[in-house]
Parts: structure tokens; C-alpha cells; sequence
């Protein structure tokens, strides 16, 4: 039943979705206090808006976080072209050229915000991209997974050894992989890193695999147009000087999503549990 009405909305219009998504997401707001607190926190805590003058990004953030729902039957289950002509723009195609011509491989950081799911797609399109995801833990999602990301050229390599694996032979291969880097990790798989003045959980995995394989890094984000108009995906180069050290390299990546945050703040998915303390790992002294 699930899977019909998914596929049923699919076929809405962008605008329509996002405005029942809004709606959603506000219900989801008012109806928890747990999931507000949240959001209200990691907002107001991350400096992207002026003390006490948060309201107006809140208030954005709040039906952005439910769009971020409600656009994914309309990605996932739409027909690949029909997909892809939401995407509107793209800017900073150039680091990607630039970086497949080095043939060292190259690494999507695509963070929490705007439409992330359709970035993959795009590049997909053109050339093949292997892209870690975790396995869902309703099982009936799986298929709805399947069907929607591995479409064009996609690979999905779980969160194991063996989808570790899966990323360094496709960067090997010279190819791209994707990465949600601000996804907090397992126990053991990262280290404590200030993200907007707040100690994060983060992943090592993408220091380890840049150092091992001189792969380029590009962030990513396709950013909600306005009224359900589509996205616009920006491309831009992660700063060079990578530290080798897990932790200063960690640090590095999360300053460089802040900056990307910074860009359009209410598309970040605050409500996101960005600080948790994953089981069995050591909270922060």
C-alpha cells in the first residue's frame, strides 16, 4: 500500500509536493517536541544566523526539512530523464572535468541539505559513481531504494568492509564515489570534530580514502529553486591541505560543509541527530 501511494505521488507536480511537504514538515514540528528541540538547537547553536534572530531560518528549515521527504518519490520513482529535467542548472561542472582528467578518482561530499538524492543521478547520467548508503532498517524500503538510486550508472556499496572495499577499487579504477560526510559513523569509524562549535561524531573514511588514492573532493548540493521550480546542483572544490591526521583532517572537511551550510542555511537538515554518541563510542570529554 506504502509502495503504491509513493508511487502515486510521484507523479504530482514539484510545486504541489513541496507544498504538502511544507505542510508535513511543520506537522512533524508541532506535533514533537523532540524533533522541534532538536532543530531549534542545532540552529540556533550553529551561529549560521544572529543570536536571538533565528526565526525567520527556522521557520524556512522547518518546511524545507519536510520537502526533503515529499520530492523523494517524485527523484526516486519518476522515469531517469523525467527525474533529471527537475535539475535546472548546474554549476562548477568544471572541477568534476578537471578532476577525472588527473584520473586519481574523485569523491562527491554531498551533506545533508537541499535535494542531495538527485546529485548522484545527475553525474550517473554521465559517468559511473559508486555511493555509500546504510542499509535501511525497514526492510520494505529496500526495493524503493534499489529502484530509485541505481539507475544510469550507480553503484551502492553498504556501510562494511565490503562497500569500504567497493570505494577504493572504484577510486582505483579512476571513477567517482559519493559520500554523505556529515552521516555520523559507527563506533570505532570516526573521531570527535568541532562542527559549527559543537563536537561531532565524523567520519575518518574520507581522509583515509583521499590519502590513500589522491583522489580530488568536490562538494555538492542541489538547492531547492523556488515554488517547486526544481534544483540548482553547485560543484565546488574542497580546499587543498588535507591534513593526514584523522582528527585535524576531520576538522578540515566539517569547516569546509560549514561553508557550504553558510550558502543557504534554512536547506540543511537540522533536525538531523548530527551529535549523537553512537553505541559503544566514548562521548567527549
Amino acid at each position: 500500500m506504502m509502495a503504491y501511494l509513493l508511487r502515486v505521488l510521484a507523479y504530482l507536480p514539484l510545486w504541489l509536493l513541496h507544498f504538502l511537504g511544507a505542510a508535513a514538515g511543520w506537522a512533524t514540528y508541532l506535533g514533537s517536541r523532540r524533533y522541534a528541540a532538536r532543530m531549534r538547537e542545532n540552529l540556533t547553536a550553529s551561529g549560521v544566523c544572529a543570536p536571538g534572530r533565528c526565526g525567520k531560518v527556522l521557520r524556512r528549515a522547518v518546511a524545507e526539512a519536510g520537502k526533503s521527504v515529499l520530492e523523494l518519490p517524485a527523484v526516486w520513482l519518476r522515469p531517469e530523464q523525467q527525474a533529471l529535467q527537475l535539475l535546472k542548472q548546474c554549476q562548477g561542472w568544471e572541477h568534476v572535468e578537471a578532476a577525472l582528467l588527473r584520473g586519481k578518482g574523485l569523491v562527491f561530499l554531498t551533506p545533508h541539505m537541499g535535494c542531495f538524492e538527485i546529485t548522484s543521478l545527475y553525474y550517473a547520467a554521465r559517468h559511473p559513481i559508486t555511493v555509500l548508503y546504510r542499509p535501511p532498517k525497514l526492510k520494505w524500503l529496500q526495493p524503493l531504494i534499489d529502484a530509485g538510486r541505481v539507475r544510469g550508472q550507480v553503484t551502492l556499496a553498504p556501510t562494511d568492509l565490503g562497500g569500504v572495499r567497493a570505494l577504493f577499487k572504484a577510486l582505483r579504477r579512476g571513477e567517482a564515489i559519493g559520500i554523505l560526510p556529515d552521516q555520523v559513523p559507527g563506533q570505532g569509524e570516526g573521531v570527535w570534530a568541532d562542527f559549527f562549535g559543537r563536537p561531532a561524531y565524523t567520519m575518518t573514511l574520507v581522509g583515509r580514502l583521499v590519502h590513500s588514492t589522491d583522489a580530488a573532493v568536490v562538494l555538492a548540493a542541489a538547492f531547492r529553486l523556488p515554488h517547486g521550480k526544481g534544483f540548482d546542483l553547485w560543484l565546488e572544490p574542497l580546499p587543498e591541505g588535507m591534513p593526514e591526521e584523522p582528527a585535524a583532517a576531520a576538522r578540515f572537511i566539517n569547516a569546509a560543509i560549514e561553508s557550504l551550510v553558510r550558502r543557504r542555511p534554512e536547506q540543511y537538515l537540522w533536525s538531523y541527530n548530527r551529535y549523537k554518541v553512537p553505541k559503544g563510542a566514548m562521548g567527549n570529554e
